[in-house]
């Protein structure tokens, strides 16, 4: 099993940047494909961004395509999530997820993972 424990959201003006982290704990950090996902209240939990194993491989959904941006740093048990030009419509609250299986086993779909952080909420201002 792996826990996951998001930070660095916040209030931010439209425009602004942030990086979100999702720090893992327990053993074999790098078996895992990770995913962000974010949630925005009456919404449906939404795709935003996924990596490989070894980070090789990213997909993005296409409403962030080109302004954020995620990677990982397997010695460190941690993902990242890069997020510039922020817009009013990206404030949700945002979840990483993991499953222990390699980048073509896991999908966009929240079910095909199997652990999740609790969230960190952006907010990001007009």
């Amino acid at each position: 099993q792996v826990q996951l424990v998001e930070s660095g959201g916040g209030l931010v003006q439209a425009g602004a940047s942030l990086r979100l982290s999702c720090a893992a704990s327990g053993r074999a950090f790098s078996l895992y494909t990770m995913g962000w996902f974010r949630q925005a209240p009456g919404k449906e939990r939404e795709f935003v961004a996924r990596i490989s194993r070894s980070g090789d491989l990213t997909q993005y959904a296409d409403s962030v395509k080109g302004r954020f941006t995620i990677s990982r740093d397997n010695a460190k048990n941690t993902v990242y999530l890069q997020m510039n030009s922020l817009k009013p419509k990206d404030t949700a609250v945002f979840r990483c997820a993991a499953k222990m299986a390699p980048y073509w086993e896991v999908s966009r779909i929240p079910t095909s993972y199997d652990y999740w952080g609790q969230g960190t909420q952006v907010t990001v201002s007009s």
